[in-house]
């Protein structure tokens, strides 16, 4: 055997340890989680990949490797970047407001055609590409979203009043992967836009989800937004107020972080905020010591 060919061998076999190191240190995160409930809130400008087919891959995959494993995750997705594509390409300008759409009646129009003959059925060809077998349902199925106006300025923006999570617990409970587009409904039926951080939010809460997790575009919470080095690795719901009132956290944040408190202090265990255009960073956060982003605790 010649020493290039030795070298070779030795490569592989450390490759291969490493990849045996990894497995052994997600053991008992897979151990401890298996069988419970995490939801995630899928962004479509806040995933890794070269193209957004490549994108949306790593993202399935991570979803079927957690069902694999024996977690119960729920996908919950709004459309953001799709739906301003899609309302430029119509001549209109989209505004938001405190990180709100505001949505008047075309704009709703638009934003149900593509979130639901859009994005969801995307999502869940993808992860049923990947052997997991998720399933398409909106807010408005089985009055899963109840809501009532947020604010008249912002048009058919919803305020959730009431969530039933029952259609979610039953394909839960088939081992189906649920992918929810945030779209709701007042008492006359009418079709409301639901920010998708909140609804993730509220259906975790009423799931009593171990984890919630908000897939960002930025690495995770600073202290001081302006400061890259200023990034939490932990925090606690009582620091995430505190940012929220002295104005360190802005814009498309706003509602992440509330509906994030919201959620722990009403019983889910744990949220993560992540930055999604890492490759996998579902499994990198999930099943290592380090971590990735922000882990937010009850405190």
């Amino acid at each position: 055997m010649t020493t290039k060919e030795r070298t070779a061998i030795d490569q592989s076999v450390s490759d291969s340890a490493q990849i045996a190191n990894l497995l052994i240190e997600a053991l008992p995160y897979i151990q401890k989680f298996a069988g419970k409930t995490v939801v995630v809130k899928y962004g479509g400008n806040a995933l890794a990949g070269a193209t957004n087919q490549d994108a949306l891959a790593a993202f399935a995959k991570d979803i079927a490797l957690l069902h694999a494993v024996g977690f119960k995750p729920v996908v919950v997705h709004g459309g953001g970047p799709q739906i301003s594509a899609m309302m430029e390409r119509l001549g209109k300008k989209p505004d938001f407001h405190n990180g709100l759409r505001v949505t008047d009646a075309e704009t709703m129009q638009i934003v149900s055609m593509v979130l639901l003959g859009t994005v969801n059925p995307q999502l869940v060809s993808a992860i049923n590409q990947h052997g997991a077998p998720a399933v398409g349902v909106s807010g408005q199925d089985a009055n899963m979203f109840m809501v009532v106006p947020h604010d008249e300025a912002l048009g058919f923006v919803g305020e959730i009043t009431k969530v039933d999570a029952t259609i979610v617990k039953k394909m839960l409970a088939e081992s189906q992967v649920p992918v929810v587009a945030t779209i709701g409904s007042d008492q006359s039926g009418q079709a409301y836009n639901i920010n998708a951080d909140i609804a993730a939010g509220a259906l975790a809460e009423a799931l009593g989800a171990q984890k919630l997790i908000y897939l960002t575009d930025i690495a995770g919470v600073r202290s001081n937004k302006d400061e890259s080095t200023s990034l939490l690795r932990q925090a606690t719901t009582s620091q995430l107020r505190a940012l929220l009132g002295s104005g360190a956290i802005d814009g498309g944040m706003i509602p992440k972080i509330e509906s994030c408190v919201s959620a722990i202090e009403r019983g889910v265990f744990q949220a993560h905020i992540l930055d999604g255009r890492i490759a996998h960073v579902l499994l990198l956060e999930l099943f290592t010591d380090a971590g990735v982003g922000t882990m937010v605790s009850k405190g």
